[in-house]
C-alpha cells in the first residue's frame, strides 16, 4: 500500500472522487500544513491556522498506479487557482501536495509537469511538509456517501466524481 497526502480545495470533493477509484483502499479527510495543534474544522474555516483541507489516499499500486491517483488529483481540481477553489476561497482550500520522500516528491513533481500540460501553465500547487496530518472530525469521513443529497455534494462534488470517473474509466467502481 502507498499513502499520498494532497490537498484540492474542499476535502468532500476530493475524498469522494478517490473513493470512486477501484485499488483506493482509504480515504481520510484532515488537516496538514499549519501551526495550530489539533485544529477543529471551525478554526480551519477562519483561514487563520495556516491549515490546508486534505486527504490521505490510501491505495493499492498493483490495481491502480500512483500517477493515476496523481493525475485523478490535477482532473478534480483546478491548479491554477491560488488560495481556493471556485467559490471556496481561503489558504485552506489551496492547492498543495504533500510528500514525504524524495521518491514522492519526484513523482509529485513530474505529475505536476503533466497537468501544467493540459492546464495550459500557470499551476500554484506547492510541495509542503505532510506532517503534523490532523485527521477531521468523523462527521468529515465519507461525507458525500453519508450526505448524497446535501447541497453542495450535488452542485459541487458530483461533477468532480463524474469528471475522475470518465477520465478514469478503467479504474472507476461499478
Amino acid at each position: 500500500m502507498e499513502t499520498y497526502t494532497l490537498a484540492g480545495g474542499c476535502f468532500w470533493c476530493l475524498d469522494a472522487a478517490y473513493r470512486a477509484l477501484r485499488g483506493v483502499e482509504n480515504v481520510e479527510s484532515g488537516y496538514v500544513g499549519g501551526s495550530v495543534p489539533n485544529p477543529t474544522y471551525e478554526q480551519v474555516c477562519t483561514g487563520t491556522t495556516g491549515h490546508a483541507e486534505a486527504v490521505r489516499v490510501t491505495f493499492d499500486p498493483a490495481v491502480i498506479p500512483g500517477d493515476v491517483i496523481l493525475d485523478a488529483y490535477f482532473t478534480m481540481h483546478d491548479p491554477r487557482q491560488a488560495n481556493g477553489q471556485g467559490n471556496d476561497i481561503g489558504p485552506q482550500y489551496r492547492s498543495a501536495m504533500f510528500p514525504v520522500d524524495d521518491e514522492q516528491r519526484a513523482a509529485f513533481e513530474a505529475a505536476k509537469e503533466r497537468a501544467s500540460e493540459w492546464w495550459g501553465g500557470g499551476l500554484v500547487t506547492t510541495f509542503e511538509d505532510p506532517e503534523p496530518f490532523y485527521p477531521a472530525e468523523d462527521y468529515h469521513q465519507d461525507f458525500f456517501a453519508k450526505n448524497p443529497g446535501q447541497g453542495y455534494c450535488l452542485a459541487v462534488a458530483v461533477p468532480k466524481v463524474n469528471k475522475v470517473r470518465a477520465r478514469f474509466a478503467d479504474y472507476a467502481l461499478a
